[in-house]
């Protein structure tokens, strides 16, 4: 798993087109302020240790949260961050659980629709801190 990690003042997306055709066909609009929003890509080897990753990567997510004091956190599927691709089915999975575990340890946390391309503003913090990279 691969995550890229921003502490933002302002992140907005809108769906553009989508591109898993099991999903749900939904146009939406949305504006977050100051939070994370965390580029995931799940890789193929992920699939054969899903505990372990979701575990790290929440462990990630909330040492960032805690470091940057933010309690919002909107996560984005991002296949563009790793050539190894999990299943679509497992990448959707893991997202969940991931959002699921955030959300039980008190962030408020959201996902970007899965299975679509966006179209996305996002107004990054300066601090060194701000932009955060992670292989898991």
């Amino acid at each position: 798993m691969k995550l890229l990690m921003f502490d933002t003042t302002y992140f907005c997306y809108k769906t553009f087109s989508k591109t898993v055709e099991t999903v749900e066909a939904f146009d939406r609009e949305e504006s977050i302020t100051d939070s994370l929003v965390i580029f995931v890509n799940v890789e193929n080897e992920d699939e054969v240790q899903k505990d372990k990753v979701v575990r790290k990567a929440v462990n990630n997510i909330r040492w960032l949260a805690k470091k940057a004091d933010r309690n919002k956190v909107v996560l984005h599927s991002f296949g563009h961050l790793s050539e190894s691709k999990s299943s679509i089915e497992f990448a959707e999975d893991i997202l969940n659980t991931i959002k699921e575990k955030l959300t039980a340890k008190g962030l408020e946390t959201s996902m970007t629709p899965f299975g679509y391309l966006l179209e996305f503003k996002i107004h990054v913090k300066g601090e060194s801190l701000a932009k955060v990279w992670k292989s898991i």
